[in-house]
């Protein structure tokens, strides 16, 4: 059985060569092929570590094809959410301590983990007396039922229609 394949040999570790290669024959621990003039024997350890090779590359294409028909489906979640920026007047914000704002924080994010994830909070801009956090949602009930159940105030609600910023100059 004659098989014709592309082997790189190294020839005496200073140099790679590219060759045509044919199969010869198969003894019981190698294989022995014939590269021009030259005879190489390969042993079975040597194909079997190439096997494995292969086969945790075909793992590892497999597992990342999967990984990206994930982020597609978050993706397309995305698409399906609007932008809100909510305005919550907060009298003091600005001088409110780290631990107060992590108290915050983490009463939003219980809320958010209770709620789903039909709604994300992006960020929140801290301003004197003002909160400025800006959500991902599918629709503006959930930014209400959001602030609702975590007794924040939602003085205003905006849909963000167009992002621009310096890069929008250049267009």
């Amino acid at each position: 059985m004659e098989f014709f394949f592309r082997l790189t040999l190294l020839a005496n570790s200073k140099k790679v060569v590219n060759q045509n290669c044919y199969f010869l024959d198969q003894k019981h621990n190698y294989l022995i092929v014939s590269c021009f003039k030259f005879e190489i024997v390969i042993t079975k350890t040597y194909i079997m570590t190439t096997i494995k090779l292969v086969l945790i590359l075909v793992v590892f294409t497999l597992n990342y094809a999967r990984a990206q028909k994930q982020n597609q489906t978050t993706s397309k979640n995305n698409d399906l959410m609007n932008t809100y920026v909510i305005e919550r007047i907060i009298p003091g914000a600005g001088n409110l301590t780290a631990e107060q704002l992590k108290g915050i924080s983490q009463t939003s994010c219980s809320v958010l983990a209770e709620m789903g994830p039909k709604i994300e909070w992006q960020q929140s801009y801290v301003t004197g007396d003002k909160v400025y956090c800006v959500y991902k949602a599918e629709n503006i009930a959930l930014i209400e039922e959001h602030a609702k159940k975590g007794g924040f105030p939602a003085n205003s609600i905006s849909e963000v229609k167009t992002v621009i910023s310096p890069a929008t100059a250049k267009l």
